[in-house]
């Protein structure tokens, strides 16, 4: 296939993937990196990236387009008043060393056992989507603070890293079992992805500067074409998935995107 025909196929499907994930990231306050790397790991190929390095390219340019969907969800949940901006100052610290930590295993690791890592976290985070939402009391009178937010927070960090996701999905869940409202954990949750992505990404441009077979337009493991094509409809879909979290209903939207994460988790591991 000529360059100019891969292009034709890439570049509508990645603008497709990022209007996606913008959506995607808007409605459940997640980076949308859970659509935008399975997305990645099949197109990239198409930008000449080998099967040695794909799982890394993906994770890194994942990253790279959530800083941008991040700051756009997070602005439209802010003029909702659902953004908790103190916890996520209190966090940013710990979240960064934890991405610090999730870039320099991801520099360990090949492309077959990242994919693996990526595989495994969606189907955990599938099972948390299709599980039915928990009613009734907080289970924690309170956010954690101390030692706890200190490990919470560094893991959240070096687990987001590695799957190339926000942080979205973990900040939302400590959020509303410590008591906090659902749609006030979301827009709190689309905060954390840039603190996560930003760091990320240039960890990502680092350990991936001089390898070889990352694609053409790449820097290190960001591909910046791929990162420009996603950026384009994410930011432009981001605000109506912030919209549709305050109307449509929970339990159907939770169903069918732990249903998604449940097939790509599979796809993951068994595919790459």
């Amino acid at each position: 296939m000529s360059t100019a025909s891969t292009l034709y196929v890439a570049v509508p499907a990645l603008l497709f993937a990022g209007a996606a994930a913008g959506f995607a990231g808007g409605l459940f306050g997640i980076g949308g990196g859970f659509v935008v790397v399975p997305a990645l790991m099949f197109l990239l190929p198409l930008l000449g990236v080998v099967p040695q390095e794909i799982a890394h390219v993906a994770v890194g340019t994942s990253l790279a387009s959530i800083i941008f969907t991040s700051i756009r969800s997070t602005r439209s949940h802010a003029a909702r008043g659902a953004v908790d901006f103190d916890f996520l100052r209190s966090w940013a610290l710990w979240v960064v060393l934890g991405t610090a930590v999730g870039t320099m295993v991801a520099g360990m690791v090949s492309s077959r056992q990242l994919a693996l890592i990526f595989g495994c976290g969606v189907l955990g985070f599938a099972v948390y989507f299709l599980l039915p939402a928990r009613k009734g009391a907080p289970l924690f009178a309170g956010l954690p603070t101390g030692l706890s937010r200190v490990g919470i927070a560094t893991s959240l960090g070096a687990f987001s890293t590695l799957l190339g996701i926000g942080g979205g999905t973990v900040t939302t869940v400590t959020m509303t079992v410590c008591g906090a409202p659902i749609h006030r954990a979301i827009g709190t949750a689309a905060g954390m992805g840039a603190i996560i992505a930003l760091p990320s990404t240039i960890g990502f441009m680092i350990i991936g500067f001089g390898a070889h077979g990352v694609g053409w337009g790449s820097l290190g493991y960001v591909n910046l074409p791929a990162a420009a094509a996603l950026i384009a409809t994410s930011v432009f879909f981001a605000p109506h998935g912030v919209a549709a979290a305050h109307y449509l209903p929970a339990n159907i939207l939770r169903a069918f995107f732990g249903l998604y994460l449940a097939i790509i988790g599979i796809v993951m591991i068994t595919r790459f």
